[in-house]
């Protein structure tokens, strides 16, 4: 028997553009946001993406000295890996259930998240497709 080992966390981030630029259905959602700068943050370690027309126009693995962007999500790995496991735990399936419980942080600006909410939750959550149920 082939048993495959899980991916870590800093692999399942890293896979975004690739997840995200693949979903001809993330990209027709997204396809009026322009030039929006978002960090992620799992743990201590922040990665940095650029969204454009729906896709993931640049990926940066930080530490980034002052590089900005227009909001952030920042939680724990814990927290993280639970998130996308295919079927979350409760609490655990969306980002402002995490927020609420204090798992995660969102801070920035809120305006490019709440116009465009169900993009990037899809898109925060697309690294869920490379766990097995």
């Amino acid at each position: 028997m082939n048993a495959t080992l899980p991916l870590s966390l800093s692999a399942m981030v890293e896979r975004l553009p690739d997840l995200v630029n693949s979903n001809q259905s993330l990209l027709r959602r997204g396809r009026y946001i322009t030039a929006t700068d978002i960090m992620i943050e799992i743990g201590a370690q922040s990665y940095f993406l650029t969204i454009d027309e729906g896709r993931v126009a640049n990926f940066q693995r930080g530490p980034a000295v002052m590089k900005s962007w227009a909001f952030a999500v920042r939680g724990a790995e814990e927290a993280w890996d639970k998130f996308w496991q295919p079927l979350p735990p409760p609490n655990f399936h969306d980002i402002f259930a995490l927020a609420k419980q204090g798992a995660f942080r969102i801070e920035g600006d809120y305006r490019p998240l709440i116009t465009n909410l169900l993009y990037f939750k899809a898109l925060l959550a697309a690294p869920r497709a490379l766990r097995t149920k």
